[in-house]
This record gives C-alpha cells, structure tokens and sequence, in this order.
C-alpha cells in the first residue's frame, strides 16, 4: 500500500502548469478522460476572474503539501529499508527465555558458518537467562556478536553438577569462531564451588580454538578456572570488564590483553583459609601470553599470587596495576611453585595502592622450582621493557581496540532500535 501510495503522488504534477496546460487539465476532468483534448495545450490565455486566481493558488499550495508529503514518505521508506536491512543481521532474544538464547546462537551458527559472513547481531534484553545444569552452549558461527542490555542485568547462567566439575566440561558459554564480540553482560557458572573439596572448575568462559574473541563490559562470575582460553595461537582482549575467582581463574595459552578491567579475588575457602592466583598461564607459541595494563585487583578476603606457571613456557606480565589491598599480595609477589614447569617469565610494572602511590619495590628476585629444577628470574621490569607490551606490539597484525569501537558504535545503535 506504501509503495503504491508513492507512486501515485510521483506521478500527480509537481510544478505548477502553464496558462494552456491548466485549461488542458480541467477540459480532461470534464470531457471523456480517455480523449485528448480539444483545447491544444498553451492556447488560453489567463483569466482574472477572482475564481480562476483562487483554483490557481490552491492548486500550487495542494502541489507544495503533497511534495512535503512525497519528500516524508519516501524518507519514511528509507528508514524502514534500513532498519530491514539490520533486521536481517540482528536477532532479537525474548527477555529471560533462555530457550529463545540457545535458538538465536544456532541460528547464528548456521547463518555465520563461513568465516567470511557478514557479523550478526543476538541482542539480549536485561533478564535472568538460565541454562540450568546445560554446559558447553556453543558459538562456532563466526563474527557473532552477543550484546547485553547492561552489564549486570543481562546475566546467562548455568549450574553444572558437581560430580561433572572439570575444566573442559562445565563452561557457560564456548567459543570455537573468530571474531566473536561480547558486550554488556554476565556469564556466571554456579557450580557449587565450596562443595567441591579440592577442586571445583567452573569455566565461563572457554576459548576452545577460537581466536580475536572480545570481550567489552563483560563480567565472568565464578571461582576456579573461570576464563579459559584453550587456544595455543590465539588472540583475546578484554576492554572494561570484571573476572572474579579464586585459584588460577584466569587460565590457558595464547596472547591475552587486558585493558582497564577489575580482578576479583573471591575467597579461597568458606572459612577464608588458603590464598588465591590470578593467573596460570601455558603460554606456548605466542610471544606475551597474558598481559594486564592499567588493571584492578580488588581482594574480598584472601591472600594472593598474581600467577604461577601451568606448563610449557608461562608468560605474563603486570603493568599498571591499582592494588585496593596490596598487604594481601604474597611476599613473593608471584607463586615461585610450578605446577609443571620453572620456565615462567612473569614481569611487573609501576604497581599502585588505592591512592595512586607507586609502591613496586625496585627488585623482586623468584626463584622458579619445581623437584629438583630451578629457575630465578628479576621480575620488575624497566620502564624501557614496559615499553614492549603495549597493545600494538602484542597485536602487530590487529587492532582490537579500533574494532571495539566501530562494534560498540554499531550495538549502541541497535539496542537503541531494538531493545
């Protein structure tokens, strides 16, 4: 009806017509509309009767509103066919059905299949978006983006069984894809962690061979191994966002790059006995493994490591970090207790208190061990070194940085429009 609505007015005249023109147009109205006219176009001449000067007058403010109207409605069009346009890269979940989640990514997973697809758009409203004891949801579609309404409103949760706990096999969430954006929202896996005994690996978040995931304002909510990136050659940035856990919660191989997030020390035990560690890197064919810029660690209770190495060749480094309890940081700074190897190569730069004051000591020698083997490294870094694990040097070949916010302007649109 719109179309056919517009078409009908394009075709109405939109100029006022000549003297001739005019007389030609009222004898069709009166003579058979099928017939030419007799009066030949431009032969009249004007009259100037009152009448004659009012029908012209009104048929050129008639002609000015239907041009204003033809000019609305053909915006109107434009803005309907971009917003169709969007719909079809954008799927919209019902608010806290979590049925209407797990439908979204498989379509997302047929529809992206091909690396090279267009990015698609699931946009969840604020809810509670409960996946029960569901573990493994996985995104294998390639540039998907899952934007939250907020980030503590828009929660996806899961409860694995507790005889089921493992570091492979309770994750909320799994990405095997490149190019996945996260933004605005909470993945909380809520195993039963304290009823675990000695081990209760509860992943949010697995990067099972994936590569240049995102993560913008996106908080990870568990305790033990609660980021798991499981990609020796991977790339990952975190902009902005909050992990919480208590041993090795931040976990796996490849370059990671936090930029401005908080780090949540969870207590280690009910009774708040044990210390916790952030990091437990088994950095392998990457050159930085995990890197923390201008991070916050805050500390709800136990001592703790910023890292100890898992296996292989551990990487990470420190830089920039606020301290809310800095006498809750271990004397040793970093575990020197590797769980299967000495070869950690774990740095430190330009550490904080709350109130901004610089409180890196000026050397922090560790002794790596493990049996018999032994490992001493200087793990405060010069200024100079420092210098090494900027952005554009752990990601040459990337910059997640830019994308974030050519994604983050393209999902702010869309939650205007959809959510």
């Amino acid at each position: 009806m719109l179309s056919s609505l517009i078409i009908h007015i394009i075709l109405l005249p939109l100029h006022p017509q000549k003297d001739g023109a005019l007389a030609q147009l009222v004898e069709h109205r009166t003579e058979n509309p099928c017939v030419p006219g007799s009066i030949p176009g431009g032969t009249t001449t004007k009259s100037t009767d009152r009448k004659t000067i009012g029908a012209f007058f009104r048929q050129t403010n008639n002609l000015k509103k239907m041009k204003r109207i033809t000019f609305l409605l053909i915006y109107l069009m434009m803005v309907v066919a971009v917003r169709l346009h969007a719909a079809d890269n954008t799927i919209v979940v019902k608010a806290g059905d979590a049925e209407s989640l797990l439908q979204a990514i498989e379509q997302a997973n047929r529809q992206n299949a091909d690396s090279t697809a267009e990015r698609l758009f699931i946009l969840l409203p604020d809810g509670l978006y409960d996946l029960g004891e569901r573990v493994l949801t996985t995104i294998t579609g390639h540039n998907v983006s899952l934007i939250g309404q907020s980030m503590n409103g828009t929660i996806i949760r899961n409860a694995p069984d507790a005889a089921n706990e493992g570091i492979s096999k309770t994750a909320t969430i799994r990405v095997m894809a490149t190019g996945t954006y996260l933004q605005d929202l909470t993945l909380q896996n809520a195993l039963k962690y304290y009823e675990c005994g000695s081990a209760g690996r509860a992943v949010t978040l697995h990067e099972k061979q994936s590569t240049r995931t995102i993560c913008n304002r996106v908080r990870l909510l568990s305790y033990q191994d609660t980021y798991y990136s499981d990609s020796e050659e991977g790339q990952f940035y975190f902009l902005d966002s909050e992990i919480h856990g208590t041993i090795d919660f931040i976990c796996g191989a490849g370059d990671v790059f936090f930029s401005r997030c908080t780090i949540v020390t969870e207590r280690r035990a009910i009774e708040d006995k044990g210390r916790c560690v952030i990091a437990a890197p088994r950095t392998s064919k990457t050159q930085f493994g995990y890197v923390f810029d201008g991070c916050t660690i805050k500390n709800l209770g136990s001592a703790f490591h910023y890292a100890r190495g898992w296996h292989t060749s551990p990487r990470c480094a420190f830089l920039n970090t606020t301290l809310e309890h800095p006498e809750l940081l271990l004397d040793t700074r970093f575990d020197h207790r590797g769980m299967r190897t000495v070869n950690s190569q774990f740095y430190e730069y330009h550490t904080m208190d709350a109130a901004g004051k610089d409180i890196t000591p000026k050397s922090n020698i560790v002794t790596f061990t493990l049996k018999e083997e032994k490992n001493t490294v200087e793990t405060i870094m010069a200024k100079e070194k420092a210098r090494d694990f900027r952005l554009k040097n752990v990601f040459p070949d990337w910059r997640p940085d830019k994308q974030l916010k050519n994604l983050q302007r393209q999902a702010e649109r869309l939650k205007k429009t959809f959510l």
